[in-house]
């Protein structure tokens, strides 16, 4: 565990690296929001990621889990600079591959188009892009956070969960009002612009897309074959949008598996390996 200063931000990172063998690459694990943090990647994919040869890189998002929770810097791109300097300063300058969930896929799939250089693929579990259901999901993730914030400033919520005496539940509770109320994630979130489908053609990396087949992002699919030249999709019947919960061996054996064939590929082009910095 450390904690590490970047774009003016502390943020709290987990680097998990194979014993005894150089590493085969980074994957950088970034998660959704409110709700989430690292530990949502730590206890279902790092550790097999690591396993397969790659050194795993989580970190909490600006606000989230232990990272510092400044006022403002909670759009999109806000994100993607985050990530950018994180890698900096931690001295990874070889590309790495970037799994997502959720949010996390929008910034996945964000950094891949402004720094392709930096990303040699991703994996995009349950991203919303400027499709019909991206933007109804979007509108709708908008309206339910300002819903949460206003119930949580009128400490509905808190008085709820201390009757039941779910203490542990309290403090969620609090740390997701301090987030939602007490910085501008809900605003910057509302106001930020979808991903269109022009931007998705300049992804030249390779991409993972997994989507559950019931759910309201499923219109995703389409728009990434259409548009992402080098693209395999994966469909996980009858999930919505919890698949790294629900179905997180599944997940687990396809990220490893594509992740392992990209790695394979890249070592017959005569890749150099690399330590870690």
């Amino acid at each position: 565990m450390a904690d590490v200063v970047a774009n003016g931000v502390r943020f709290h990172v987990q680097r998990l690296v194979p014993k005894d063998v150089i590493p085969r690459t980074t994957v950088v694990f970034v998660h959704g929001l409110i709700i989430d943090n690292l530990s949502s990647f730590y206890y279902t994919l790092a550790g097999p990621v690591m396993d397969a040869g790659a050194e795993a890189f989580l970190y909490d998002l600006r606000g989230h889990g232990r990272s510092e929770r400044p006022a403002t810097g909670y759009a999109p791109d806000d994100s993607v600079a985050d990530l950018a300097a994180l890698l900096d300063v931690c001295g990874i300058d070889h590309p790495v591959y970037i799994l997502g969930n959720s949010y996390g896929a929008v910034v996945a799939a964000r950094m891949a188009m402004t720094h392709p250089e930096r990303v040699a693929g991703v994996i995009l579990v349950e991203g919303h892009y400027a499709t019909v259901g991206g933007s109804s999901w979007e509108e709708d993730m908008a309206n339910t956070l300002t819903a949460a914030a206003m119930r949580l400033e009128r400490d509905e919520l808190p008085e709820q969960a201390f009757k039941l005496s779910q203490r542990k539940f309290v403090k969620f509770l609090r740390t997701s009002d301090s987030l939602l109320n007490g910085t501008s994630i809900v605003t910057d979130l509302a106001c930020a612009r979808s991903i269109e489908a022009d931007e998705l053609r300049t992804i030249r990396c390779p991409v993972l897309a997994v989507y559950g087949g019931s759910s309201e992002l499923i219109g995703a699919v389409d728009i990434l074959r259409a548009n992402v030249p080098d693209v395999t999709v994966e469909v996980y019947p009858g999930l919505a949008h919890t698949i790294l919960a629900e179905a997180t061996d599944s997940l687990r054996a396809s990220a490893v598996n594509w992740l392992g064939d990209r790695w394979v590929e890249r070592s017959e082009i005569a890749l150099p390996l690399f330590a870690v910095g």
